[in-house]
């Protein structure tokens, strides 16, 4: 029986394009989005950040010498979070799980970008844990990150079932032995619960365990 659903962030809860943050980047510096994505890719700044190796402010200070930025902070993590477009999974399904299981949110990702997340994507507010990499030290596919929301989950990893959109991390996961699917799309992602008898809906039972 399961007793702990964990999703991903980016692409699954909500969607997201780079190429956003690219092309707001342009009005702040002298070079294009193509160029602004190959010298940010070269510099590593980002795997630190998400990492939490690299504070926000030092973060900002650091990549305005990569990219010849003209922004104050604020200014600065508005565009970087431009990436970010509509969510991908109904509120009614997180909120239907965490009456039922307990819900952890495991995520590459990094202090601006969650914070302003914190106010844009409500739904969040339905997680139980939440497992961030730049507070874990770790990313997807390290084991490390699992770990710990395995710990968050208080489960057995096959009593977890996850879901990610990006087939490396699903495959991380299935080796500490976490029930693990792809993410597609909200329907399917509902047709990989149903098959495992997790259920959301008001009507259905409540696990026993579940969190209170």
């Amino acid at each position: 029986m399961h007793k702990a659903v964990i999703f991903d962030l980016g692409r699954v809860l909500i969607d997201f394009d780079f190429g956003r943050g690219y092309r707001a980047l342009e009005g702040v510096s002298p070079y294009d989005a193509r160029e602004i994505a190959r010298r940010l890719a070269a510099s590593g700044l980002v795997q630190r950040f998400e990492t939490g190796l690299v504070e926000p402010r030092d973060f900002v200070a650091q990549l305005s010498t990569v990219l010849d930025l003209h922004v104050d902070y604020d200014q600065f993590c508005r565009l970087w979070s431009s990436i970010f477009t509509e969510p991908l999974l109904p509120e009614s399904l997180l909120a239907g799980l965490a009456a039922r299981y307990r819900l952890v949110l495991l995520s590459n990702t990094n202090q601006i970008h969650f914070e302003m997340l914190r106010h844009r994507l409500p739904a969040l507010r339905h997680f139980h844990h939440l497992v961030l990499s730049y507070e874990v030290k770790a990313m997807k596919p390290r084991p490390e990150i699992y770990r710990a929301a395995v710990e968050c989950a208080g489960c057995l990893p096959e009593q977890c079932f996850y879901t990610d959109d990006i087939p490396a991390y699903v495959e991380a996961a299935r080796a500490l032995g976490i029930d693990a699917v792809q993410f597609e799309s909200a329907a399917q992602a509902e047709r990989e619960l149903a098959a495992r008898g997790i259920h959301w809906q008001k009507n259905a039972g409540r696990p026993e365990g579940a969190p209170g």
